[in-house]
């Protein structure tokens, strides 16, 4: 047991079961929720996040839209009351003074992105303004399919990293 984290603790203790399900509010790629589960006891938080950052890196591309098809679309909420819904709305924080042309026009974005690549615009949206996360969809439409998915990855490691930290910080 880990003294000064009583968030490690509580997820080393729960069951194989409800750490997957604690663990999908994190990330929805089943391979990634059953092999950090897997991996515990975790001594500390970095030895979890090195892990689930080793996990991600590892996952084929199904497993990627997998994780991909469970996030709204930036400027929708994710459906649900949940612990993933809830920390969606919050990370979308941005777009809550968002305008009328603004969210019209990062409707035209999120078409025209999944168009190009056949999955949601993702983006760590934390901490981002609603023009920001339109430009970021504008921009990156033009990638080619390589580029696009090495940002995919980084940008969903990013977001399952600061999940993993809220699930841990939750009391």
């Amino acid at each position: 047991m880990t003294a000064e984290d009583a968030g490690l603790d509580r997820l080393n203790a729960l069951s194989g079961d409800d750490a997957e399900r604690a663990l999908h509010a994190c990330c929805a790629a089943t391979d990634w929720t059953q092999a950090l589960a897997a991996g515990r006891p975790y001594p500390d938080r970095a030895t979890l996040l090195t892990r689930s950052e080793r996990l991600l890196s590892s996952l084929d591309w199904q497993q990627i839209r997998q994780a991909l098809d469970a996030h709204p679309r930036i400027g929708e909420r994710a459906a649900g009351s949940g612990r993933e819904a809830a920390w969606s709305a919050s990370e979308q924080s941005g777009m809550d003074s968002a305008t009328a042309d603004v969210k019209a026009a990062l409707v035209e974005a999120n078409r025209a992105y999944e168009d190009r690549f056949g999955h949601v615009f993702l983006i760590f949206a934390t901490g981002r303004t609603d023009t920001e996360m339109l430009a970021a969809a504008r921009e990156r439409v033009g990638n080619d399919d390589e580029t696009e998915a090495e940002i995919v990855r980084s940008e969903l490691g990013k977001i399952v990293e600061l999940r993993l930290r809220k699930l841990l910080d939750a009391g």
